[in-house]
């Protein structure tokens, strides 16, 4: 199982020299990946009190992920890039293609593009998307991704999207980037069966918001007999867990890894956000106890 690391942002400052101690920190722990999260912009509580229940407001640091990303795959060497989740339907395709594209080139193919139809209007608005046809926008806007990715010249004429045989110089390493979906959340853990829809027809991996309990079981057979209905193998789709790690003790890291893997889950990343620590060594230290837990 690939066990990854949500990364911090929000709580370990915007230093670029912490953001290097604490990437560099989980390589040489022998963490697979990085699990960066994306917003573009914050809203303020004061004016859109929907943020309230949130960890994201106007005042939290979230890093640009593509920037984030061609800054940690020059000074790592071998831990992957994961956004989680990338809002797809609140940017250009094109422009999210060649950035995406880019990444995977600088990094030599460590780039997974976990992404979601987020959750914040005021996003949509800011940066002029239309935030009611998002699902739907979404699934073409996959299509079109793999077609830049796999295609030196694309033609494509859809319903929101219109490309007259052009492509990108360079192309990626992976061709295509593997594209993985971030559903449900904190709130609505379980997501709607349109969405388990989307996900088993489409995705190469989901990223559940739910422990590995009765209702994962449950939403795991649902996701398993969708995907068989869309033609696929359900060893096709990845699926990673989320351990969070705050107010538990080391065997009950232990009890959801091994749930997880009874689950059939493919991978498993670590939060250690929203815990109280109060230093980037604080959550160094906790990464490092997760560790030896788990690989005990």
């Amino acid at each position: 199982m690939q066990i990854g690391v949500v990364f911090p942002q929000t709580e370990i400052g915007s230093d670029p020299a912490v953001i290097r101690d604490y990437v560099q920190a989980a390589e040489d722990l022998g963490y697979d990946h990085l699990f960066i999260a994306d917003h573009v912009l914050g809203a303020d509580p004061q004016f859109h009190p929907h943020v309230l229940r949130t960890t994201y407001t106007h005042q939290s640091v979230v890093h640009e992920p593509f920037t984030l990303m061609a800054y940690i795959a020059a000074i790592t060497k071998r831990v992957g890039l994961v956004t989680g989740i990338l809002i797809l339907p609140q940017r250009q395709t094109a422009l999210v293609a060649k950035q995406a594209a880019e990444v995977d080139l600088l990094s030599g193919g460590r780039l997974r593009l976990g992404v979601g139809v987020g959750w914040n209007h005021v996003e949509y608005e800011a940066l002029g998307e239309d935030f009611h046809n998002r699902g739907r926008r979404s699934e073409e806007q996959i299509e079109v991704l793999r077609a830049l990715w796999t295609q030196e010249v694309v033609d494509f004429q859809g319903r929101w999207h219109r490309i007259s045989y052009a492509g990108l110089s360079p192309l990626p390493v992976q061709r295509p980037i593997p594209i993985w979906m971030g559903a449900g959340g904190s709130g609505s853990p379980v997501p709607r069966q349109v969405v388990l829809r989307r996900v088993a027809r489409l995705a190469d991996g989901w990223f559940p918001s739910f422990p590995p309990d009765r209702v994962a079981r449950d939403t795991m057979s649902r996701l398993h007999g969708y995907i068989k209905e869309a033609g696929r193998d359900p060893g096709e789709v990845g699926t990673e867990g989320r351990l969070r790690v705050a107010g538990k003790q080391p065997e009950d890291w232990i009890g959801e890894l091994k749930a997880w893997e009874e689950l059939g889950a493919t991978g498993l990343v670590v939060e250690t956000r929203r815990g109280g620590l109060g230093s980037p060594e604080e959550h160094i230290d906790a990464i490092r106890r997760v560790k030896e837990a788990l690989v005990g």
